[in-house]
């Protein structure tokens, strides 16, 4: 009875779908007031911890970047993410969906994920108003294989 209820948590926590595991360090950035909460929560609720914010000083098993067309240079704001994280961490990129405030091209994520040395693993839509990349290092998409 268990493994049904494991596998019914999957198709229908975005949180788990996106590879977030129990006991995980998650780092927030970008955090504001137009952020997806059932999201945050959902990731909350798999680790079983509080995402940390962006003053936290350890490294994170994972970043949750929050990124809006006029946030600033979205490659910078990778490699920014890329120093938080312990190799073979993830980023989840999230990204205003098309017609929203803020909303970034995806032409421009491809091209600042591939500049920040990191490749696309996995996109999915995470509520009404926000888009989803995961994004891994070289490397730990390589031992992923």
């Amino acid at each position: 009875m268990s493994a049904t209820a494991d596998h019914a948590e999957e198709r229908t926590s975005p949180a788990v779908r996106l590879g977030f595991q129990p006991g995980q360090v998650v780092q927030e950035i970008g955090y504001d007031d137009d952020v997806d909460q059932e999201l945050r929560e959902s990731i909350e609720e798999v680790i079983g911890s509080d995402l940390v914010d962006e003053d936290y000083d350890d490294v994170a098993d994972a970043v949750v970047l929050w990124f809006r067309d006029d946030d600033g240079d979205l490659t910078d704001a990778l490699v920014d993410a890329t120093t938080y994280i312990e190799e073979g961490g993830s980023i989840l990129l999230l990204t205003p969906k098309t017609g929203r405030t803020g909303y970034v091209e995806p032409s421009d994520v491809s091209e600042a994920s591939t500049t920040a040395g990191l490749s696309a693993s996995k996109s999915v839509s995470v509520g009404k108003d926000w888009s989803g990349s995961r994004l891994v290092t070289p490397k730990a998409a390589k031992s992923k294989k």
